[in-house]
This record gives C-alpha cells, sequence and structure tokens, in this order.
C-alpha cells in the first residue's frame, strides 16, 4: 500500500468516477431520501439523492478485520444470556430507572410482561458491534488495534445500503480505468452480505412461528429519509423467502392492531404478525406520547416473536457495556476461558460514574483530563455524546444520583488517513477515521439456538472533526474496507 492514498486522480478522472458512482447508486437503490427542505418540489417523498458514501474504500487492517468478525458469534451468543438473567436487568435498571425515564419506562414493560407470563420465549437479535482502530500517542500506527464503540441491540441500521457500497467500490474498480491506481484490487474487498442475512434471520423467524399466513411487521418511523436501507430487506424477504412484510408505524399498531385475550396473537390490519422488527423505538424521540408506549408494551405482551425483546433492548444499554469490564463479569456468561480473554481484549477503559470508589474516582478522572474520554448515555442512534469540555460542563451539572445514567469510556484514539467521501454530489476531500460494524444474527426458540451467525458488516467514515458517527444523524458515509 502506497503511502499516497487515496489514489492520484485528475480533476477530469475525479468527475468521471464522481458521475459512475452516482448513477450507479441511483440505478441499484443506494440511495435516501433527501432532507425535508430539499423535497419540496416533489410530492409523495418522489425524491431521493445518492447515499452520502466514500469514493474508494478505505483501508483497514485484514487482521483486526476478520477478528471482530470471528468476535461476532460470542457476541451473538452473549447478548442472549444476559437477556435471560433477570438479576443482571434487575440490578442494572433498579438504578438507570430513577436517573433514566426512558429506561424506567421500557422497564416497566419488561417488569410487567414477565409478571403476566411471557407469551413467547423465542426472540431474534439482529445486532451490529461497532469498533474502531486503537493506537496509543506516539506509537506507529502499524500497532493499530480494534476496541469496541459498543453493541447494538435495536434498529441496527445500513446493513442494505452497506452491501451497495461494497459492491459499488467492485464495480468502479471493475469499470473504470485506472480507478485504484494499482492500489486497489479485488481481492482486499471483501463480500458483503448484511442484506440478505437480516432477511434470512427475519425468515428463520417467520418460519419458526409456524403459520405460513401470518407475516413480518417492520416498526418504522413516519416520514423516514433511511428507508430504502430498510426496503432492501423486506425485497429480499420476498423474493428469496416467499415472506411478506408490512411497515407500521407505532401509532398504526395501536389505531389498527388488536391482541387476542386467550392467544396473545397480535393482528394488525387484519394481518397475523409472526415477527416484529424494530427500526424505530430505539430512543425518546420515537415516543411522543402515551400510544407509542401503549403500543410497545401491546407488542411486548403478544405471540409475535420480538426483534428486539424489551429484554435484549435493555442489556443494550451503555451501562451493561461498562458492567461486563469488571473482572468476572464477562466470564459469567462465556463458556471459555479462551473466547472471554478475546472478548476482553476488544474493550476500551470502560468506568462507572455512581457514588462507588470506582466511581468517584472516575468522575475525577474525567474532570482533570477530560480529552482522554468520552461520555456516554444510555442512548442509540448516534448524537447522543460528550466529548472534550463538554464533559467537564455536564458532569458539573449532574447530582451524584444523576451521574448513574452515563459512563465514562476511554476515548478510542484512531489513526486518521486521507479519503474522498461523496455527499449529494459533493467531493469532500480530508483526514478521515472509520467505524467498523459486523452484523450478528440470532435465533433462540425459548430452549435452543435456531440460528447464531455473522451477518455482513458495515464501515462508516468522517471526518476527524467530527465526534459522532452517524450516517442518517449526518455525521459519516458509507464505506467498504479495503483490506490491508
Amino acid at each position: 500500500m502506497s503511502s499516497s492514498y487515496p489514489p492520484q486522480a485528475s480533476s477530469t478522472k475525479l468527475s468521471e468516477i464522481r458521475a459512475e458512482a452516482i448513477d450507479w447508486s441511483l440505478a441499484h437503490g443506494l440511495v435516501v431520501r433527501p432532507t425535508i427542505d430539499k423535497q419540496q418540489h416533489f410530492e409523495h417523498n418522489a425524491a431521493v439523492t445518492h447515499a452520502p458514501l466514500a469514493l474508494y474504500p478505505t483501508p483497514f487492517p485484514r487482521a483486526e478485520f476478520y477478528k471482530a468478525k470471528n468476535l461476532q458469534l460470542p457476541w451473538n451468543t452473549l447478548i442472549h444470556r444476559m437477556s435471560q438473567d433477570d438479576q443482571l436487568i434487575t440490578e442494572l435498571m433498579q438504578t438507570l430507572s430513577q436517573v433514566d425515564d426512558f429506561m424506567k419506562r421500557l422497564y416497566d414493560i419488561y417488569v410487567q410482561v414477565k409478571s403476566e407470563g411471557i407469551a413467547q420465549s423465542a426472540s431474534l437479535g439482529i445486532h451490529r458491534c461497532d469498533y474502531l482502530l486503537h493506537a496509543d500517542l506516539g506509537k506507529d500506527t502499524s500497532t493499530a488495534r480494534i476496541q469496541q464503540v459498543e453493541f447494538n441491540t435495536i434498529a441496527s441500521s445500513f446493513g442494505s445500503l452497506s452491501t451497495r457500497t461494497s459492491e459499488l467500490h467492485k464495480y468502479l474498480l471493475s469499470s473504470v480505468d485506472d480507478y485504484g491506481h494499482g492500489q486497489i484490487t479485488m481481492d482486499q474487498l471483501p463480500d458483503n452480505d448484511a442484506v440478505e442475512s437480516i432477511a434470512l434471520g427475519l425468515a428463520s423467524a417467520w418460519k419458526l412461528y409456524g403459520k405460513p399466513n401470518a407475516r413480518v411487521m417492520m416498526i418504522v418511523q413516519p416520514g423516514e429519509r433511511n428507508a430504502f436501507d430498510q426496503r432492501w430487506i423486506e425485497y429480499s424477504l420476498l423474493e428469496k423467502h416467499g415472506v411478506r412484510l408490512l411497515r407500521r408505524s407505532m401509532e398504526q399498531v395501536v389505531n389498527n392492531g388488536e391482541l387476542d385475550p386467550v392467544t396473545r396473537a397480535l393482528t394488525v390490519d387484519g394481518y397475523e404478525i409472526a415477527v416484529t422488527y424494530f427500526r424505530a423505538g430505539y430512543g425518546p424521540e420515537d415516543y411522543h406520547g402515551d400510544k407509542e408506549w401503549e403500543a410497545r408494551l401491546t407488542i411486548e405482551r403478544s405471540l409475535s416473536i420480538k426483534c428486539p425483546t424489551v429484554a435484549y433492548q435493555l442489556v443494550g444499554a451503555k451501562k451493561v457495556q461498562q458492567v461486563l469490564s469488571v473482572p468476572g463479569r464477562l466470564e459469567h456468561y462465556v463458556d471459555d476461558d479462551a473466547t472471554a480473554s478475546d472478548l476482553r481484549e476488544s474493550f476500551a477503559g470502560l468506568y462507572p460514574l455512581d457514588d462507588s470508589l470506582e466511581g468517584n474516582q472516575a468522575y475525577e478522572m474525567a474532570l482533570k483530563d477530560a480529552e482522554r474520554f468520552v461520555l456516554k448515555p444510555q442512548r442509540e442512534g448516534g448524537g447522543n455524546n460528550v466529548y472534550g469540555d463538554d464533559i467537564v460542563a455536564t458532569l458539573n451539572k449532574l447530582s451524584v444520583k444523576e451521574r448513574n445514567a452515563y459512563i465514562l469510556m476511554d476515548l478510542i484514539r484512531t489513526p486518521p488517513l486521507d479519503n474522498l467521501m461523496l455527499r449529494e454530489g459533493a467531493i469532500l476531500n480530508g483526514q478521515v477515521v472509520s467505524e467498523l460494524g459486523i452484523y450478528g444474527i440470532y435465533l433462540n426458540d425459548g430452549e435452543n439456538q435456531v440460528v447464531n451467525q455473522v451477518g455482513g458488516h458495515l464501515l462508516r467514515t468522517k471526518g476527524i472533526d467530527t465526534k459522532e458517527g452517524g450516517v442518517a444523524a449526518g455525521f459519516a458515509v458509507i464505506d467498504s474496507p479495503l483490506l490491508v
């Protein structure tokens, strides 16, 4: 790999690559809806633009890419086992629910449904574990190793568009003369089957439910800009598995849904729901009032197989990530020492902020040297973390009790690279860092593991001045790894 990356290209060549990338993206569904202000000239959501993407794949160490993939199967099992541990959930939520109203509402549903009796013992997980490369200050970038940013248990997005981006980079390499300038070869671009894997997970759960006329229901946000990432899963589900899918908001579930008082079967608009797949409901902004909470409770009480269950969503809290880093806690859920050691090796430093000795020490560390850390609330979806001077300002406003709503994590220092990004037709040039996500599919029938597989990957790339990593939130572009 030359030290000069991305490949050198004249302005004429770059214009050609950009035109090819935009046309391929529009022709192959690598698209998003533009922001509302740019949709005003079109009726009925008819406007699209190419998804924000990297013009060239971004170099990523081959060994670290496969290390992340190899960790996913044990992560799938670990998340499931934690979701079955009532003692763990109760321990964490008794504290969190006092300082975080969103987590309290979810925990209330968990407690209520458990007391009533769980109608559906099967559960489906479509997870994603996210990693950044970390190299200590002053160390050679060749020493960079993956460290886990977080694991996601609800609405893990961009599987479809990441699959298309992998295909786009392969297309550009094969069709545009001198695209890679001799620095990119096809065997450096790994296959990505994320969309097919997610669809297979949903189809497996639908099959387990055992009613051929039942449907999969995807819970979506009204006015979803990232609808095409979701639609590809819907189309793959129908074309490859013959399974039909409904897209419904939580409000529509309440308005048009019924729960059979005897069987607990959920029907929406007359269709029995075999699987409920949440692509919304991961943050407070999705719950505008009591209707959405009523929908979440109704779904959880139902016979439909949930992806995720409320228990899965609760163990996706950042506090669980921090608790797993405590010696002995991870090992409680992992069968062998070698696997536990491999998982633990990927952890960044994680600290509580409660009133314990460790929590007070972490609090003092953060005030003294805020640039070393990131402050994390119990939220999914990008745009929620706190950095730098803002950490001090935030901590100074919180009571000791309110600090429980956060964890502290060592800032992962990723060696920057140069690359070109494409957003709404404009080429952006600069130093970037990339976050690798590995998808995992896990289906359990209540007693046994039915499916446990790795489900493709996502690379999100952003300018080094951007702290957050969300594509939908406007911080990053979709990319694919160039294995080096």
